[in-house]
């Protein structure tokens, strides 16, 4: 997801895209300890995600 399209997102929605992709994430850590997933990657673009809505998040919030 591109840092703009997060950008225009409200704060609600933004709210809930990153519970989703907690989710995600926590859900893709669990499969890797349990077999190695096919591409572990994902896991880091899943944290990346997450610190980038968050980031957004606080930019709207004001600080």
């Amino acid at each position: 997801m591109k840092y703009s399209e997060i950008q225009s997102l409200s704060s609600e929605e933004l709210n809930e895209k990153i519970a989703s992709e907690q989710e995600a994430l926590r859900k893709l850590k669990f499969a890797h300890a349990i077999s190695p997933i096919e591409n572990p990657m994902k896991i880091k673009e899943s944290r990346r995600n997450i610190a980038k809505l968050q980031t957004a998040l606080r930019s709207k919030s004001g600080n």
